[in-house]
């Protein structure tokens, strides 16, 4: 019996001494990390941003190039300190990047603006005229009594 608990105590210290080893033989320390991407990477970010005009921040077609440096810049830093990508700092990283700057986007990131005057005025025109006439109808129709039924 002595040997069988002396036997599971050294196994129990070795997977124990394993638990601290292992995360630091695989070479990520997500500390550095995040610290790493929001010195280079967001910085980055931050200053290409800048020299974008604000109200061309929901536009794909101006931002794509600096938001797929970024993701590339934090690939590239994942893989300098052997890190997996992506990963839970990465996803931290670009929700704060969104809360920052994209957060007044439409969901399909375009720019929302109101439709041509051609298309506006039949949706106002329509139902207003409508309205009017079925309303002179009413009232026509309510003067003339006889004949009805």
């Amino acid at each position: 019996m002595a040997l069988e608990s002396a036997s599971l105590l050294k196994a129990g210290l070795v997977l124990l001494l394993a638990a601290h080893v292992l995360p630091s033989v695989s070479g990520c320390h997500t500390g550095y990390y995040e610290m790493a991407i929001n010195d280079f990477c967001l910085t980055e970010f931050q200053v290409d941003m800048a020299g974008l005009d604000r109200g061309l921040w929901c536009s794909w077609k101006d931002t794509m190039e600096i938001y797929e440096g970024t993701t590339n810049c934090t690939y590239q830093v994942a893989l300098k300190m052997d890190c997996f990508w992506p990963n839970q700092i990465v996803d931290r990283f670009f929700m704060q990047i969104h809360r920052i700057y994209f957060h007044d986007c439409a969901l399909t990131g375009r720019l929302l603006h109101d439709p041509p005057i051609s298309v506006l005025a039949p949706f106002i025109a329509v139902p207003v005229l409508i309205t009017l006439l079925m309303t002179a109808l009413v009232v026509w129709r309510s003067k003339r009594t006889e004949g009805v039924l």
